[in-house]
């Protein structure tokens, strides 16, 4: 049955449609109208802008400071920490001027002096290094992996010890295939640096030497109780802290700020842990104790 109510509510929400409808054409038409709402819409604007500048600026001011007190404060932080302490440097996988002189700048304000600076060359010249240590059973290292990661251990305690005659001598005969770059001179070290790059544009063969004799020289430092800390500046990728962390050594990720320097500076005087502000990281610096502090 036809409903005249329902009829008749039909047609007024219809003329209350057309209504609105010619309302709102009006008012957009109006000029004056469109002007004044764009003009107070960019007036917002403008001003949450400004706003957003002036805390910009308040921040910037405010890091600025931070970075100088950290600055001010990072010397009598780690004063004499590594006091009259020899360390080496050790690139594996190409070498990095700005590290060499970030790890030189934390070493030498803490005490110590960087001393020995080695690059591993990778992918390592096996043949090489055989022809040059003919006359020992290293001269079949080209054959071995195993041979590999024993040369590589050797080579690690040589690095820190100095070692026998026998083995300097070794590994003089070497330096030119197992090194692409070497400052300083080969002596007792008392800590160990070591930025390690991604191997890349190596053959699977020329990868698991490489791996094995990173693993060996790692296993030499630490069999002359020497400390080892691998690291990193916040921009490095891929990041090489699980790397480090699966060799058993501490790690600094964000070497290239004042706390990283300061953490590589705690981990050679003995903290251990994963240093930085990456994920991977445990604390941004080691926790603060007694036996780290200074007089």
């Amino acid at each position: 049955m036809f409903d005249y109510r329902y009829h008749a509510l039909s047609l007024a929400a219809v003329l209350f449609a057309l209504a609105l409808g010619v309302l709102i054409g009006v008012a957009i038409g109006d000029s004056n109208l469109v002007s004044s709402a764009k003009s107070g819409i960019v007036h917002n604007l403008n001003s949450e802008v400004g706003e957003a500048r002036h805390q910009v600026g308040q921040l910037r001011e405010k890091l600025s400071e931070e970075e100088a007190f950290a600055s001010g404060l990072y010397p009598l932080a780690v004063h004499e920490l590594l006091n009259a302490r020899a360390i080496g440097l050790v690139f594996l996988g190409g070498s990095s001027d700005r590290v060499n002189s970030l790890v030189r700048t934390a070493v030498t304000g803490a005490g110590a002096s960087l001393a020995t600076v080695i690059a591993v060359r990778e992918p390592l010249d096996l043949e090489g290094i055989g022809r040059a240590a003919a006359g020992t059973h290293y001269a079949a290292i080209a054959g071995s992996t195993q041979l590999v990661e024993r040369f590589g251990q050797l080579a690690g305690r040589q690095l820190v010890s100095g070692g026998q005659l026998v083995n300097r001598e070794l590994l003089s005969r070497v330096r030119a295939s197992l090194l692409s770059a070497f400052d300083g001179q080969l002596g007792r070290l008392e800590g160990v640096v070591v930025l390690r790059a991604e191997p890349t544009g190596m053959n699977p063969t020329q990868t698991e030497a490489s791996a094995a004799f990173e693993s060996g020289l790692l296993a030499g430092v630490a069999a002359a109780g020497v400390p080892a800390v691998g690291v990193e500046l916040t921009g490095t990728e891929p990041s090489q802290v699980p790397w480090y962390k699966s060799k058993g050594i501490s790690s600094v990720d964000d070497l290239d700020r004042a706390a990283g320097n300061a953490a590589l500076v705690y981990a050679l005087s003995g903290d251990r842990g994963t240093f930085g502000v990456k994920a991977t990281a445990d604390s941004l610096l080691p926790s603060v104790t007694p036996s780290t502090l200074q007089p």
